[in-house]
């Protein structure tokens, strides 16, 4: 990938599609501000070459970001961020947030961390991306 744009990785092995995990990583890039508007991403095919993954797999993430406002994509030019304003909240959403929190806490525990230990990494989590929110 491109100096400017911040390194992706993905987990072959886990159970969570790579397609999802892509999207998930740049939804993370795009809200802390790692990514801005107008900046141009990977080609498919060199992003699917980074990664070691079929050029659909990023075609497929490229997609979904695109149908949710975030990216531009440009047929032989490739994919721009585009500038997104913040959605207003729906109660379903609030709903599907509260329970994913909710199921990462389980397995969080379940792997031994303690509730000082999640409560500092939410906090932090928290506290970089309304950081990211005020550069804006």
């Amino acid at each position: 990938m491109s100096d400017s744009i911040p390194v992706l990785k993905v987990d072959l092995a886990a159970s969570t599609p790579v397609y999802r995990q892509i999207v998930s990583a740049m939804r993370t890039f795009l809200v802390s501000g790692q990514l801005s508007p107008g900046d141009i991403l990977p080609s498919v095919r060199e992003l699917a070459l980074d990664l070691g993954v079929h050029h659909n797999t990023v075609a497929e993430a490229y997609r979904m970001l695109a149908e949710e406002g975030w990216l531009e994509l440009r047929r032989r030019r490739g994919a721009m961020v585009l500038y997104r304003p913040a959605p207003k909240p729906s109660t379903d959403a609030c709903r599907d947030f509260e329970r994913r929190v909710l199921e990462l806490v389980a397995e969080a525990t379940a792997g031994g961390l303690d509730g000082k230990q999640l409560q500092a990494v939410l906090k932090l989590v928290a506290e970089n991306l309304l950081d990211g929110e005020a550069e804006r």
